[in-house]
């Protein structure tokens, strides 16, 4: 796989204050400009390893994601932002964030007039039913269009386990109940064809390479007593037996589907 770019943030430029995290518009030092999500909002570096393991895995898989890029944060930015609260998120956000480039102009995709190629839909059923992605529904789609297609943004929700550690060996092969929620569910009509395409794409060793792009520093501090290199394992060792549980959850897609058809 390519190596995420690493580029500095140079210019602030708004909140985005439609996300539960507050992410930010900015420009970096590439002239271009990112959604950034900040490491000091929210989950913290939690939604930040989710939002790059999914990001990664669904643009192996063909889909379309905006190119994801490491964002530094210097202890100097954001000191002459006037509103206190936004101040104090990028003071705790000092060092490596991530960033999304932004698509200017895309508008939110909405799923009962915008359709989709029944493939790719199903294909994206499925990966948020492998990734756990609990953020895809009608009320908030984390779906964009641009130039006509569909760009899939913010796994930041996705890995459920990883917000208590405990219990991860039985999600990993566990169904996903709230895919019946999903915002796609019902122009999926592909989703036995999607499941055998993306398990050719998405392997272990693919696996393997997205969970060493993460930064040490974003696995160290988080609510545990495990290492790096534990953190590591336990990812990997999830979303490689995620798949092999593939036909559990591939049925509860496809029984949800049913459901509402």
């Amino acid at each position: 796989m390519n190596e995420l770019r690493h580029q500095q943030v140079t210019r602030f430029i708004m909140p985005l204050r439609e996300g539960g995290s507050l992410p930010a518009l900015a420009e970096a030092d590439d002239g271009f400009k990112y959604v950034v999500k900040l490491r000091g909002a929210g989950h913290g570096a939690k939604a930040l390893i989710a939002e790059l393991i999914g990001g990664e895995i669904a643009r192996a898989a063909g889909l379309r994601m905006p190119e994801i890029v490491f964002l530094d944060i210097d202890e100097d930015f954001g000191r002459t932002e006037p509103d206190e609260e936004i101040q104090d998120l990028l003071k705790a956000s000092r060092g490596l964030n991530l960033g999304m480039h932004f698509l200017s102009g895309a508008v939110t995709l909405d799923p009962y007039i915008n359709s989709i190629d029944a493939l790719d839909a199903s294909k994206i059923v499925w990966l948020d039913s492998f990734i756990t992605n609990v953020d895809r529904t009608v009320r908030n789609t984390n779906m964009l269009l641009w130039h006509n297609e569909p760009w899939l943004i913010d796994h930041g929700a996705s890995l459920m386990f990883h917000h208590s550690w405990h219990g991860w060996q039985k999600s990993a092969q566990s169904p996903f109940p709230y895919i019946k929620d999903h915002a796609l569910l019902h122009q999926a009509s592909m989703i036995p064809e999607a499941e055998t395409q993306m398990l050719k794409t998405i392997t272990p060793e693919l696996i393997a390479d997205i969970i060493a792009m993460i930064p040490g520093e974003w696995l160290t501090g988080q609510d545990s007593d495990i290492s790096q290199d534990e953190a590591r394992h336990v990812y990997r060792t999830f979303l490689t037996d995620r798949l092999k549980a593939s036909p559990i959850f591939t049925k509860q897609a496809i029984d949800a589907r049913n459901a509402i058809i």
